[in-house]
């Protein structure tokens, strides 16, 4: 597929097909998916450009599919368009760094603006062999709490969300993270997604 491509994943082909036409009038390349799953088998780890993907779709959410492809293809910029008053996952779409999250159904301008700043985001991204380069095992075995907060941090939660969730404090939730991420010899949280994808993370 070309560089610099839109990709559109969303399982209403109403959806879909209305994107990909407001793209092709303003003269976007765009090749659309219905499930995260096709569009992942689909896309090189070398791709450039922008994904518009739907929240809540059968299979993978626009959530999994955003975390996977901070390790599988870190130069496609994400925009996430949630069903109206999704705000606790559009928060988590921007703890994944999504560009920016527009509710269906949505204002034209506002989404073109928001491809334009995506596929900016995807062009300043780390290129992909640094992106993908080998992580090493793990040090040491995490213990059982260690195990549950990398749990949550892969799935884009902050520090006072995991904490609501463990029930216990920020702070112990901070000490618990440093001690994960040394023990697993990551520098960001990114590096934890990578392993646990890669089975590598205990």
């Amino acid at each position: 597929m070309p560089a610099d491509t839109v990709y559109v994943v969303d399982d209403d082909p109403s959806v879909r097909d209305a994107i990909g036409l407001l793209l092709s009038v303003h003269g976007l390349s765009a090749a659309t998916f219905a499930d995260a799953e096709s569009f992942l088998d689909t896309v090189p780890a070398a791709a450039t450009g922008c994904v518009i993907v739907d929240l809540r779709m059968p299979g993978l959410s626009g959530l999994e599919l955003q975390r996977r492809l901070r390790a599988q293809a870190p130069g496609l910029g994400v925009v996430i368009v949630p069903a109206p008053g999704d705000v606790s996952a559009a928060r988590e779409a921007f703890l994944g760094a999504a560009v920016d999250f527009i509710e269906k159904p949505f204002d034209p301008a506002r989404l073109l603006a928001a491809v334009d700043r995506a596929m900016e985001a995807g062009r300043a991204a780390p290129p992909v062999a640094a992106a993908s380069a080998p992580i090493s095992p793990p040090r040491s075995p995490l213990s059982a709490r260690e195990r549950e907060v990398l749990s949550l941090l892969v799935k884009g939660l902050h520090n006072r969300r995991i904490a609501e969730e463990l029930g216990i404090s920020p702070r112990t939730v901070e000490v618990h993270k440093a001690r994960v991420m040394e023990k697993l010899g990551a520098r960001h949280v990114v590096d934890l997604v990578r392993l646990v994808d890669q089975g590598l993370a205990p």
